[in-house]
């Protein structure tokens, strides 16, 4: 599946079940934003998000825990999950997504390139995926989009939650 065609499947199911979305984004540095922009409608439900490329920011800006991210580091599935949530907080919104990752060329803090977490935090709590993509940095980083997109739309053949 494409981004455009991930990211319209997922805004078009939340325009439905009248949710909203947020984003906090590392690896990805705002595309997720930018993909689900593109999709007329799409102000119904994107509220905003985040991009928190550098690791302290992620505590600061997306209320990431500094213990996590000091024990494990940004590569990791808490901290994807984590950012998820702060996402859903700090923007109001039913959802949260996330991106977390190495696009490369080089690895970072020994984690390899490729090694990609997304997330999606909703009403009962968070989902994560664990990526282990293959090619450059714009294939990493595209891949990232559309599989963030992918989870938000599976997780929303679910049932709203509704009191």
């Amino acid at each position: 599946m494409e981004m455009s065609v991930a990211a319209a499947a997922a805004v078009h199911a939340l325009v439905g079940r009248r949710e909203t979305l947020a984003t906090a984004e590392s690896l990805t540095g705002g595309l997720v934003a930018a993909t689900v922009v593109e999709i007329p409608g799409v102000s119904a439900v994107f509220r905003g998000g985040l991009v928190v490329y550098a690791t302290e920011l992620k505590s600061r800006l997306a209320d990431v825990p500094e213990v996590l991210l000091a024990e494990r580091g940004p590569v990791d599935g808490d901290v994807a999950a984590a950012l998820a949530e702060g996402a859903r907080a700090r923007c109001g919104a039913d959802w949260g997504l996330a991106t977390t990752g190495v696009a490369g060329p080089e690895p970072q803090d020994g984690k390899p390139v490729g090694l990609v977490y997304v997330a999606v935090a909703g009403p009962a709590g968070a989902t994560v995926r664990e990526l282990k993509l293959d090619g450059n940095r714009a294939a990493i980083r595209t891949e990232s989009v559309t599989a963030v997109l992918q989870l938000l739309t599976d997780s929303l053949q679910e049932p709203p939650a509704r009191l």
